[in-house]
């Protein structure tokens, strides 16, 4: 188990590494004069050039990519001098000549618009997100494996016709306009009935000073809309692997010794039917914490995503290159954990 750990490990960090370069010369290409975003268009030739220097923009694209990646390392090397020390919050493992080698958390910049660390940024924002993946995955889940489950038990009659009809529709419905059709109906015209918004943060400020509070309510109808489609899929592979399951040997062997429905449906046949809604649970669950941008920008939610889209309309690069990195580990690191989950949950699978 822990070599393979390891060496999945070793493969997420050469994947990560392909993606930074990818994604950093593809920013680098595009539109945009940062120095314009920091200095103002008003600003004079020495100021501009000061900030060209200090971001490295007057050196050649290879040696602010050799730069960038060992700001994101968690290994390093840096000049040993105090206002490095403050920046990066390093560590000394080794000190030489004028430089010194540090373990840090990785550094992944500032914005260009407030000066603040992306890290930071991300760290408030994904708090947001999390909490939607969450009751989105959960809703999903929880209804998706029982339609699955109760299609399958069904096969060929109305109730098995009638899930996989609404199961076609979720899936082909495209999610914005899923989202404005629900937050029109649940928070606009029965919103009297239904008490909800239709759009609002989790966490709103109180108006006296006093901090924010936790409402609760304002993630009902974003958390339905982004389960729509995960929900629609872990149906239709739950009742897929379910037919697959009762039809072997072992649930007729299981049926012939007398064990009841329940026991024989919840403890033989669904636990080996997991593994493909396993796959689908992680992949959205990861998606889902990457960031729903649209979602999240029609319902005015505080996430990963409405930071993103805010940082691409603002040119904030560092913001933008942040957040896809950190993306990119999400799905790295949820590909690792599914992995493990699959030799739990079936020891016949082998950690290869």
């Amino acid at each position: 188990m822990i070599q393979f750990i390891i060496k999945r490990l070793t493969y997420g960090i050469f994947v990560l590494f392909g993606v930074t370069i990818t994604v950093f010369f593809i920013f680098n290409a595009l539109p945009g004069d940062p120095v314009a975003m920091m200095a103002g268009q008003r600003a004079d030739v020495s100021s501009r050039e000061m900030i060209t220097r200090e971001l490295g923009l007057d050196k050649p694209l290879s040696v602010q990519l050799a730069y960038y990646l060992n700001d994101i390392s968690p290994i390093s090397v840096h000049k040993n001098t105090t206002k490095n020390e403050q920046e990066y919050e390093y560590s000394k493992i080794l000190a030489f000549s004028e430089s010194v080698l540090v373990v840090k958390t990785p550094y992944l910049r500032r914005s260009f618009q407030s000066d603040k660390k992306v890290i930071e940024i991300i760290s408030e924002s994904i708090v947001g997100t999390m909490w939607l993946a969450l009751a989105s995955m959960t809703i999903a889940t929880f209804f998706g494996i029982t339609f699955g489950i109760i299609s399958s038990l069904n096969q060929g009659k109305w109730l098995d016709h009638t899930i996989l009809a609404v199961s076609v529709f979720g899936i082909s419905a495209p999610s914005f306009v899923a989202a404005i059709l629900i937050s029109m109906t649940f928070g606009y015209y029965f919103a009297d009935i239904t008490g909800l918004n239709m759009a609002g943060p989790l966490w709103v400020n109180n108006g006296d000073g006093l901090g924010t509070q936790l409402v609760l309510r304002n993630i009902i109808l974003p958390a339905i809309t982004l389960g729509i489609r995960p929900l629609a899929i872990i149906t239709q592979l739950t009742r897929s692997s379910m037919l697959d399951v009762l039809s072997q040997d072992y649930i007729r062997t299981a049926k012939a010794k007398g064990l009841s429905k329940y026991n024989v449906i919840v403890k033989h046949a669904l636990k080996n039917a997991l593994n493909p809604v396993i796959t689908a649970v992680s992949g959205w669950f990861a998606s889902l914490m990457a960031g729903a941008f649209i979602i999240e920008f029609i319902f005015n939610w505080n996430g990963i995503g409405s930071v993103t889209i805010n940082a691409v309309n603002d040119l904030d690069f560092p913001i933008v290159m942040g957040s896809t990195i950190f993306v990119a580990f999400i799905f790295i690191l949820v590909n690792i954990v599914v992995d493990i989950l699959y030799r739990v949950i079936d020891p016949r699978v082998k950690l290869q």
